[in-house]
């Protein structure tokens, strides 16, 4: 019995360290219940990516992958990952989005809303606790800037003063 509760224990701690090693992805549709339900919600982060896109595996290997990174995003945001190319319809709010064939590729409407139509990989979007889009933010995001970015956005820094005067005085704090 002894064993047994010793290795009971030793299982619940290794699975505990890792979700910390790891950004908690949930789906669009998730984490809308759940920024209409909670008492206190949170906003939310959607990471926007396709399967043949270079930069956005780099970025899941290298900035995703950040304990910084990943201990801010579970803290401050409901982290959506979405592949603006998936088939599937995805239901917000009573709206049904749906995969549009066309192009090459084709893409989702609820990336075309997310990207305002600009369908560029990786793009990251914060959305507020009502799930309305502050920012989308395009390209490859370094760690250190992404945090940046994250608390600009997810701290509600951005209501009350400018990305530079933030910046700046993030970067005197720094020194």
């Amino acid at each position: 019995m002894k064993k047994f509760a010793l290795l009971f224990l030793l299982v619940f701690t290794v699975s505990l360290t890792a979700q910390d090693k790891e950004i908690k992805w949930m789906s669009i549709e998730e984490a809308y219940a759940l920024s209409q339900s909670d008492a206190e919600p949170k906003p939310t982060f959607v990471d926007v990516y396709t399967d043949w896109c270079g930069w956005c595996k780099r970025m899941d290997a290298t900035t995703f992958h950040d304990p910084k990174v990943v201990a801010f995003m579970n803290e401050h945001f409901y982290n959506v990952k979405l592949d603006a190319e998936q088939k599937e319809d995805i239901t917000i709010g009573g709206t049904t989005f749906k995969f549009v064939g066309e192009g090459r590729r084709g893409y989702h409407e609820v990336a075309a809303a997310l990207l305002n139509g600009k369908m560029s990989y990786p793009t990251v979007v914060f959305m507020n606790e009502e799930f309305q889009i502050i920012q989308p933010v395009p390209g490859y995001q370094q760690t250190d800037q992404f945090l940046l970015i994250a608390e600009f956005l997810g701290t509600d820094a951005h209501l009350n003063q400018s990305w530079e005067e933030f910046s700046k005085s993030k970067a005197q704090r720094a020194d």
